[in-house]
This record gives structure tokens, sequence and C-alpha cells, in this order.
């Protein structure tokens, strides 16, 4: 409940104001003359909390009211994170969702989309109006701009912290563009408005972030040394090992050495450790887990809205599960476990050998036959809105649990995955790695698995049990070469009960079909 920049997040609101950013060239609008709002020292913190405040809200009214997003769309349906889960996990084998009246989540389920998906229309624009945000702030926070201003030197050299922060903001949102979409436009504080953006390739997007990653790395705090919420080196280093797991699919080249050296410096800088108590990660007290590398804040109070964990804790209560058990007022019978993904666990219930099996005993069935029956699959209700010690959140409605985006115990599971790759390490050091989740999910050595026996098939499925619902799973599956095709099946996908191949294109999303129209030096994504 720790919040991001604390007392300026809502002020932000009030400089960028009744935005429906949809061109990624064009700044979102102001109400507001800058030369007058600039003329305070907090303007410029709360312009970047506006920043990272995209991330976790949906416009400038709370959770309804003066979207950010124009067109349409939802507003509860168009937040970042929520999206961005959701396209990285409702087309896998870990959960699917039941609101069948919604044939764009029913696409989302089966993998069988369309470029007129509204839920992947949205992600699109959310990517491009933090991209916007960013811009805005770096072309406010010039040393021209600021010299005009008479900023004094100690503020100019503050403000190129927050910089910092906003260029890598603007690299998180593309590294999220170029895994969910591919080829973008890249557009930066410099970019001309007075034609459509060029269209870069994957590889030069690709570049384009770990480049910007580079450059900001020294002007931010040191590795777990940042104000919560708020990016440092740690932050950059795990998205930096990101991009470079999934190189040698955004460029066709491994980049493997060089992630595992970022994820070696994440584990050796001793910032961060794994937490005991596996289930306060995701409770409402997880701002005080060392565990979190980045979090996403959200406050029941001054942060609502119906995404991130408001939508993760609603969305997976219902049927026989009782809203006020998680700190809420009611279930919305939405997400459930694929069983695919529940079979790698050993057992479920109050003798669960696996503790991170936070299942549902009475909401267990092998098969989902009905995909918008709520009550087939298995119910996982991994996040709460009470703490780590049973206390609820202070909204029965918004949660105060901070979205896990990154975690020490991906960084391990990461470290396995790369040296089975020839990244480098020891499969001794993987392997007690490996052992050190397991033995906090059951407790005790019992569960430990065999040097021999580390693989990458283990890994994979190891991943699926630790990072469950926390929004990996396509790209791992992607990483892995099954996501697509017919090697790995599950639940529905292809549209088919028993899952079916699918084609190879499906891999990366289509771009919208409006974009096309209005910017035709756009080309679609092979096979839309």
């Amino acid at each position: 409940m720790n919040r991001i920049i604390r007392t300026t997040l809502v002020a932000a609101t009030a400089l960028l104001v009744g935005v429906s950013c949809t061109d990624p060239t064009v700044a979102p609008k102001s109400t507001i003359n800058s030369e007058t709002v600039f003329t305070e020292a907090s303007a410029y913190k709360s312009l970047l909390a506006k920043v990272y405040a995209g991330l976790a809200l949906t416009g400038q009214q709370g959770c309804c009211g003066a979207p950010d997003l124009g067109g349409g769309f939802d507003e509860g349906f168009s937040q970042y994170w929520r999206l961005y889960m959701q396209m990285q996990t409702l087309p896998t084998d870990d959960a699917m969702i039941a609101w069948g009246g919604d044939q764009a989540l029913s696409e989302l389920n089966t993998g069988m989309w369309s470029s007129s998906n509204g839920f992947l229309n949205a992600m699109y624009y959310r990517i491009f109006f933090q991209v916007a945000m960013a811009n805005v702030f770096l072309r406010e926070t010039t040393n021209a701009k600021l010299d005009s201003r008479g900023v004094s030197p100690a503020l100019k050299a503050e403000i190129q912290g927050y910089r910092a922060e906003a260029r890598f903001l603007r690299a998180l949102s593309y590294y999220h563009g170029v895994d969910l979409f591919g080829p973008l436009p890249l557009v930066d504080e410099n970019t001309s408005v007075a034609e459509p953006p060029a269209q870069a390739t994957r590889a030069e997007v690709y570049d384009y972030v770990v480049a910007e990653l580079i450059a900001v790395r020294n002007e931010l705090p040191a590795m777990g040394a940042a104000e919560y919420g708020r990016v440092d080196q740690g932050a950059v280093a795990m998205l930096l090992a990101k991009s470079y797991l999934n190189a040698g699919i955004y460029t066709g080249t491994t980049k493997y050495t060089e992630a595992m050296a970022e994820v070696t410096a994440i584990i050796g800088s001793g910032a961060y450790s794994i937490d005991a108590n596996y289930r306060r990660i995701f409770s409402a007290d997880n701002n005080t887990s060392p565990e979190l590398i980045f979090a996403i804040p959200q406050d029941g109070i001054r942060m609502k809205n119906y995404g991130g964990t408001t939508f993760l804790v609603h969305a997976n209560v219902g049927g026989p599960m009782n809203g006020g058990d998680y700190g809420i007022n009611g279930g919305w019978w939405g997400l459930r476990m694929r069983p695919e993904t529940r079979a790698l666990f050993p057992a479920i219930g109050a003798g669960a050998a696996d503790r991170r099996a936070e299942f549902w005993v009475d909401l267990n069935t092998p098969t989902i036959s009905n995909m918008f029956d709520y009550q087939q699959g298995t119910g996982s209700p991994k996040f709460t809105n009470k703490t780590s010690g049973g206390a609820n959140g202070q909204d029965l409605e918004f949660t105060d649990t901070d979205v896990p985006v990154w975690r020490l115990a991906d960084v391990y599971l990461m470290y396995a995955e790369l040296n089975l790759r020839a990244g480098g390490g020891t499969i001794a050091q993987a392997t007690t790695y490996i052992n050190a989740l397991r033995g906090r999910a059951y407790g005790d050595n019992s569960g430990d698995v065999l040097q021999a026996d580390v693989d990458l098939a283990l890994v994979l499925d190891e991943r699926a049990r630790e990072l469950y619902m926390e929004g990996h799973r396509r790209q791992d599956l992607v990483r892995y070469g099954l996501f697509t095709g017919g090697a790995k099946l599950w639940s529905w996908k292809g549209n088919d009960a028993a899952g079916v191949t699918t084609d190879a294109f499906r891999s990366l999303y289509p771009l919208p079909a409006s974009e096309l129209i209005a910017n035709p030096k756009l080309t679609q994504n092979t096979g839309y």
C-alpha cells in the first residue's frame, strides 16, 4: 500500500486532461498552459507521476470519467496491466475467462482473434498513450526549456533523473509492443508530427529498447534504492534481461550470455531476497515483500480502477467462493485455471504438497467442455485484497494489492533457463535456485529436484507453477516454440475443447485495422 510519488500522483492528473490519443505522434492534450504550470518545481514531479500512473489508472477521475482512451473503449476493460495480463495469459494453458457475452474475450480464450479485436486494439493504443506521455515529459524538460524558465541548477540535476525514469517507462511500453505486436512506429520526443511515422522492424524496436535502457542505467538509483514503485537500476537490469532472453524471437539472434550477465547482477546485488511468505507477494501489504523488483502500486482509496489487481482479485472469485474471504465485496465469476496447468500441481486443498496451489477444492474439474461455465476448470484465487495478517484492504471494491511486475523468483528461473541455453552459470547453481523456490512451496526439501532432472521442460513447468496468472505464460511459450502449432495443446486452443494446432503467425498479434487505415506506412503482420 506504499504508493509511488505518494502526494503527487493525484495532482498529476491536472497537467494532462481529456486525452483521446490514437496517433502516436500527437501529444495528449492539456487544458493548462505549460509555461504557467512549470513555474513550480512540483509540476515536474507531478507530470512524471502521470507517466507512471498510465500503468495503473484509466482516466482523469479515478475509475470512471474523462478516460485516457477515446474511441469507445470501456474504461475498465482498457486498463494497461489488465490488457497486458490478459494477452499474456488467456490464449495459453494458464487460465481462461468465462464471460461468454464478449466475443473479443472469447477470441483471446481460443487464440483465434482478428485485427478488429477490441482488447488487442486497446493494448496497442495504451502502449502509444504511454509513449506519448513520456514524450510530453521529455519535451518539457529539455535544457533549453528549463533554462528559459529559470530552473535552478539543483532542480535541473533532479530533473535529469526524472528524464531517465520517463525514458525507462517509454522503453517498457515499447518492449511490451515489440513482444506483442512486433514491428511498430518508433516515435520519440523529436519525431516530426508533419506526417505519419514510418514502421520500424521488430529488430529495430528491440535495438531501441536496449539502447535506451543502457543509456539511462547510470542516471537511476542503485538496485533497491529507489522510492517504492519507481524504477531503479534493478528494474533496468530486469528489463534488459527480459529483452535479451527473448532477443532470438525479436531479432533472430540470441543474447543468452548478455541476459545471464543482467540476471547474475540482480541476484548478486543483494537488494532483493526470496520472500519466505509466498502469499504475501499477492496480498494487500505486498509492498513490504523483499522479493519485488518492480511493482505497479494500487490503492483502494486514491487509485481506483477496474484493472490491475482489482481485476485479478474479483475476477478469480465466483461460484462457492466467498468474496469476504479475499477482502472484496463480491466475485466477478471470470478467471479460472485451465486443467493443463492445474495438472502440474500434485494436489490441492488443505493437504496440498505445493502450497503455491491456491486452488478452490470445490471448484475443480478435469476438463472444460464449456468455456463460458465458470464452474468448469479450477478456481485459483491467487491474489487477495487482504494483508498477510488477515486484515481487509482499505476498500472492498478497489484493491490495495500492488501488481508484482517482476520479482526475484522469476530471476532464479531465468538463470536456470539461460544456463540450459548455454548462457553461462552452472547447472548446480540453477538446481539450487529451483529448489529454493520449491523449498518455499513445500515447506521443506520434499519437493526438491535432482540436478540430473533439470532440463528446459522442467524449467518451463516450474515457471507455470511459480508465475501463474502473473502475465508471463504467452511469452514463455513463444520462446519455447510451443505457443502455436501442435506440439503442445490445451483446452480450447484453436477454438476446440480438446485443443488443436494453430497457425504460426498467431505468435504475433495483429496491428489494429483502424491504424492501417490511418497510417498508410504500416504493414499488417503476416496472416491477418
